[in-house]
């Protein structure tokens, strides 16, 4: 079912952006040609697939969230996009094929993920079947999920980590910020788009946090023990660069643990809501197991 769960909700974002951010033939061409290069080279869709769920979970049936999920994805992918380049992670590999800046250069690189950014927000305001006062939510939590107190604030202590080292607290916090900001996104927006209370949002913000540690320690454990083919990159990179991650810090075991018990946490908090949960449930349950 889960391979069914995760198809749908991609293809429907997919289909999406497609007719977001189609093929041009003008002389901006190569950045919506990288932009699309990343945008559209696969990927779990994790984001727009937990957002549409919450979506329905809460009585959603508009189609303007499949426009917001695409919005999300646009967010996501630029952030991977400058995350790669030289000046950041200087990965030359993203899903088993060559970084965006390896494909195009750095300067369109850079000005894809620019492209993507703002994008995103244009099409998020230009939603029509969603009521503007929820619309209008939606995009706050987006900007500020993205922005310097969610993803982008992530990015930036990781940055420093590299120049300071740092505990595993300050790892934490990172991983919550640059990881589980946009998974808190996906899910609040997802109820918020539908008009959820606010006991609704908060669960699935707590939902989602959970989650998104939990995504970033099953990161950690595949950098360390995980198949190069399935991951589409190389790895033992943070053992290589002498990152400070959860399993340096108490071995793949343990850290299995702590994701399991955070995914609980998760699993707990989706309590709140009415309704059949079991989609969100294997979700939450394959993201604790998954091998990529």
């Amino acid at each position: 079912m889960i391979d069914d769960i995760l198809r749908e909700n991609a293809d429907l974002t997919e289909k999406r952006i497609n007719e977001l951010l189609p093929e041009c033939d003008k002389k901006y061409k190569s950045a919506v040609s990288a932009a699309r290069y990343s945008l559209l080279n696969g990927g779990k869709r994790i984001r727009p697939v937990i957002l549409l769920e919450f979506y329905r979970l809460c009585g959603g049936n508009g189609k303007g969230a499949v426009d917001f999920a695409a919005a999300l994805e646009m967010i996501h992918t630029y952030s991977l996009i400058h995350d790669d380049l030289p000046c950041m992670d200087n990965d030359d590999f993203r899903r088993g094929k060559p970084s965006c800046h390896k494909a195009y250069g750095e300067t369109t690189a850079l000005l894809a993920g620019d492209l993507l950014l703002t994008n995103a927000f244009s099409v998020a305001a230009g939603v029509s079947d969603i009521p503007a006062d929820r619309a209008l939510k939606a995009i706050s939590v987006l900007a500020k999920k993205a922005g310097i107190s969610g993803m982008v604030g992530g990015q930036v202590i990781d940055l420093e980590i590299e120049k300071t080292g740092a505990d595993i607290d300050t790892v934490k916090d990172m991983y919550l910020l640059k990881t589980g900001a946009l998974l808190e996104a996906a899910a609040v927006i997802g109820c918020v788009l539908a008009g959820a209370d606010e006991g609704k949002i908060a669960a699935a913000e707590k939902y989602a946090s959970s989650v998104g540690l939990a995504f970033q320690i099953i990161d950690d454990i595949l950098d360390s023990t995980g198949d190069e083919k399935l991951l589409g990159k190389p790895v033992g990179s943070d053992e290589k660069n002498s990152k400070v991650t959860y399993v340096s810090k108490y071995g793949v075991e343990k850290s299995r643990q702590i994701a399991a018990e955070l995914t609980n946490e998760a699993l707990t908090a989706l309590n709140v809501f009415d309704g059949d949960k079991s989609r969100l449930t294997e979700l939450t349950e394959y993201l604790l197991t998954r091998k990529f």
